[in-house]
């Protein structure tokens, strides 16, 4: 399971990263300017009246009298926070919270489940965003979403208009009930690890609970690197569609570059472009890899043998071909990614040389 940010015309509402140097830091979430150190948060209560900041990705510096209490996420730093403990109020994102596994296993009672963010108009590109009025019931102190560059320079999209959200005219309806943060989604991987931790961990997440979550994901990177110091696989993260085949750009897309950094080795496409390499379908015979990892966003592997110039692909024919589901940036969930990701290397075979 991986993250990424999908391509803008198949589903703007997927950009995730695919996908992170965020602008935050330990004490407030983005640099030192965070002084609230009560014990509970992100909706969990109790916090002292001693004051919490938080500078964003886009310069903006939020301050508020003490740490936010109830808090509204995006999906992507919403799972996070339970993960780490807490338990933001409400939700959006890409999908319903009842249809998005990456939700499996975990407490989401009282969490609001404010609805998808993305919809598709008649050109299949497209967004409502999140419902304002759902979020304003919420009463919520913080809002927090993500924002992702949109070249290898780091350049914001023009607006800041977050993910999730519709447009600037949304955002600022958004910004009357609560503050707006926006997290950077692109960069160094283990960075934005780190950042969505410290974000966690201002808001309220106990030091014990960051610390085993850490310890797992330090074992499990060690596991990857195992797997692919003893099995030379090649792997292809893409998303498919009718347009063609989407390969993600390893050093463009945090958590792959994560996974990189930790030894896997991840095909870089030949096409030109800022996380993507973009293949027609008759170009699509061009798309190598052992093992394929498959957006569940777009087409499966049914709907890849069905394409003539694909068909034929030696990991489809081997059935190499694994989900790619998005899991989150914090040290939980990248390392139950890594686990599996070593499990799939030390099964597959390599094919494709």
């Amino acid at each position: 399971m991986l993250v990424v940010t999908l391509p803008r015309r198949p589903l703007r509402a997927l950009v995730l990263a695919a996908a992170v140097a965020c602008a935050l830091a330990l004490a407030g979430c983005s640099g030192p300017s965070g002084t609230d150190t009560a014990p509970d948060g992100g909706g969990g209560g109790g916090a002292k009246a001693t004051g919490w900041s938080y500078q964003d990705a886009t310069g903006t510096t939020i301050r508020l009298d003490r740490r936010p209490e109830r808090v509204v996420a995006l999906d992507d730093v919403a799972i996070s926070m339970v993960r780490y403990g807490l338990h933001p109020v409400g939700t959006f994102g890409r999908l319903p919270l009842a249809a998005d596994s990456r939700w499996d296993g975990l407490d989401t009672d009282g969490i609001a489940d404010i609805g998808s963010a993305s919809t598709t108009d008649g050109d299949g590109d497209g967004s409502d965003g999140v419902d304002v009025d759902r979020v304003a019931a919420l009463h919520p102190d913080l809002i927090i979403t993500t924002i992702a560059p949109v070249d290898a320079a780091g350049t914001l999209p023009s607006g800041h208009v977050g993910t999730g959200i519709a447009d600037t005219e949304q955002q600022r309806e958004l910004a009357e009930i609560a503050p707006v943060a926006e997290v950077r989604w692109g960069g160094d991987g283990a960075e934005v690890v780190r950042d969505v931790t410290d974000l966690a961990r201002s808001l309220g997440a106990e030091q014990s609970v960051v610390d085993a979550a850490e310890t797992e994901f330090d074992d499990a990177a060690s596991a990857l690197e195992s797997a692919t110091r003893d099995h030379d696989v090649r792997l292809t993260a893409l998303y498919a569609d009718h347009d063609g085949v989407y390969v993600a750009r390893p050093e463009d897309v945090p958590a792959l570059q994560l996974l990189a950094s930790h030894g896997a080795d991840l095909t870089v496409p030949g096409p030109k472009g800022y996380a993507w390499g973009v293949y027609s379908w008759p170009n699509a015979g061009k798309v190598r890899g052992d093992v394929l990892l498959l957006s569940d966003q777009g087409y499966q592997a049914d709907d890849l043998v069905e394409q003539p110039t694909f068909a034929d692909q030696p990991a489809l024919v081997a059935g190499q071909v694994h989900p790619w589901t998005s899991p989150v940036l914090d040290y939980a969930s990248q390392a139950a990614a890594m686990r599996q990701l070593a499990t799939w290397i030390t099964e597959s075979e390599p094919l494709d040389r």
